[in-house]
């Protein structure tokens, strides 16, 4: 007879279901998975043994949390080089404002990637991406940036797609041409945006490189008016948006990137309640990065509550980049969004999984336990999901499933 499942894993507490007429957290349970996606979910009290008999596979989880993979929705994992030395001038008290206008920060990082050769930066990229597969993730966002120029700009792009097509996980590509104005367009700065809007992004979009468009809207990036044309770029190629907003000033961001239909504005530490009204009317979901508020010792925070009222989707991604939020960590946001930003240990763990998928407007196929959703799961030696925002470091991710397959399993020889 055909197996029915391909695995089954049982004795599970399974945390964010989305399946109807089913409690979020269940304990007791257990998930199968059938050619990639989720077939079943089921309290072993209601598991019959017909089930269990015709699965290939019968995993015992002893009681053990399972979870959707994390999904980091915002990152800049290609880059070249690092910025260990803004750490220590950050920590002598300059701010990252004061830096990058000292030829810092942004433009540090600009010039280390446009030097290094496709293969340094994947082969940097991809050891960091299999730190946080380590840590639970299974989808990952990657953004451009770092090259400003349309040769350089392509080269991580496809970078990001190589990393793709040849690891375990599944990766979109944002385009964030407009990150930085760069030093040859010092004087030009309508010059660079047409580049961005009318040479950069319909030449990448053309060569399948790109899957959304992003912009950095800030007084030491760009304007609204700037971004806006942007965004208009990318709407004539129906290319979905994404903004950085509100970060170190309140500039009219987020208001601008609902206005567009943005899937998400990303920061947010100065937004006002008219951004978040403008957020909620549009369905933008709030990504929040708490790495990047820690280290640059922020102290005006996210209005989480504001977001909370007016049922604004809350998501958590790294960030991870070399300057601002060195994060290796996918958990570890989640610990950091509640103690720093005063989330629950539910919602991070939403953040991180079903409101993540929603900011890459993957929603309808990751980021929950839902038959027919892609069997994209992290098995964690932990007994309740609150531990997995409590925990400080360690490896607590036991398995990384990624469409039923085992892509990551713990070494044994962590168990002393």
């Amino acid at each position: 007879m055909m197996a029915q499942h391909d695995t089954l894993w049982i004795n599970a507490t399974l945390s964010i279901i989305t399946e109807k007429g089913m409690p979020e957290t269940l304990e007791k349970a257990a998930i199968a998975c059938k050619d990639g996606l989720i077939s079943l979910i089921s309290s072993m009290q209601d598991l019959d043994d017909v089930s269990i008999n015709l699965a290939s596979t019968v995993i015992d989880l002893e009681g053990k949390c399972l979870t959707p993979g994390l999904i980091d929705c915002h990152s800049h994992l290609v880059f070249g080089g690092n910025r260990a030395e803004e750490f220590n001038l950050r920590l002598q008290g300059h701010s990252y404002e004061q830096i990058a206008k000292q030829g810092g920060g942004i433009m540090s990082t600009v010039k280390q990637t446009r030097a290094a050769t496709e293969q340094q930066l994947e082969h940097a990229a991809r050891n960091r991406l299999a730190l946080l597969v380590s840590d639970g993730v299974t989808s990952i966002e990657i953004k451009s940036g770092y090259g400003l120029t349309l040769d350089d700009e392509a080269k991580m792009l496809r970078v990001a797609r190589r990393l793709g097509d040849t690891s375990p996980v599944t990766i979109t590509t944002t385009f964030l041409g407009a990150h930085a104005l760069p030093p040859e367009y010092a004087n030009n700065r309508s010059g660079y945006i047409d580049l961005v809007c009318h040479e950069m992004l319909p030449k990448l979009h053309a060569e399948g490189l790109v899957d959304a468009v992003d912009a950095f809207c800030e007084n030491i990036a760009f304007s609204l008016d700037e971004v806006e044309q942007v965004f208009k770029a990318a709407t004539g190629l129906n290319l979905p948006i994404k903004l950085h907003a509100e970060q170190l000033s309140e500039s009219g961001g987020a208001e601008l990137a609902a206005k567009y239909g943005a899937l998400s504005a990303d920061h947010l530490e100065y937004l006002s309640e008219t951004g978040v009204r403008a957020m909620a009317a549009s369905g933008t979901v709030a990504v929040l990065l708490p790495g990047a508020f820690y280290m640059l010792r922020e102290t005006q925070k996210p209005p989480v509550k504001l977001l909370r009222d007016y049922h604004v989707p809350i998501a958590l991604a790294t960030d991870i980049n070399p300057g601002s939020s060195p994060v290796l960590s996918a958990r570890l946001m989640m610990v950091h969004g509640c103690q720093e930003f005063g989330l629950t240990p539910e919602e991070a763990l939403r953040g991180m999984t079903i409101n993540a998928a929603k900011a890459l407007g993957k929603s309808d196929s990751v980021g929950s336990l839902q038959i027919g959703k892609a069997a994209d799961l992290a098995i964690w030696d932990v007994e309740q999901p609150s531990e997995l925002a409590y925990w400080l470091g360690g490896n607590k991710a036991e398995s990384v499933i990624k469409a039923g397959n085992c892509i990551y399993q713990r070494p044994e020889n962590l168990h002393i």
